[in-house]
């Protein structure tokens, strides 16, 4: 089972959180802006590995059920 976490650098939690205040909650990674590409992104909560998602906000790390 995955789980989504926050990235635990926090100056690159603070970087992208200012990012989406620009771009109005849509990932700063991508031109763009529809329903699939609010962060977190669709593509990255379809995901089934472990790994950051495009801009490095977030990661899904296997849990144990």
């Amino acid at each position: 089972m995955l789980r989504i976490i926050e990235n635990e650098d926090k100056e690159i939690v603070k970087s992208i959180r200012e990012r989406l205040k620009e771009t109005n909650g849509f990932c700063p990674c991508s031109i763009i802006q529809d329903d699939a590409h609010r962060c977190v992104c669709q593509e990255f909560r379809e995901q089934n590995v472990e790994g950051l998602c495009h801009c490095g906000l977030y990661k899904k790390i296997k849990v144990e059920k």
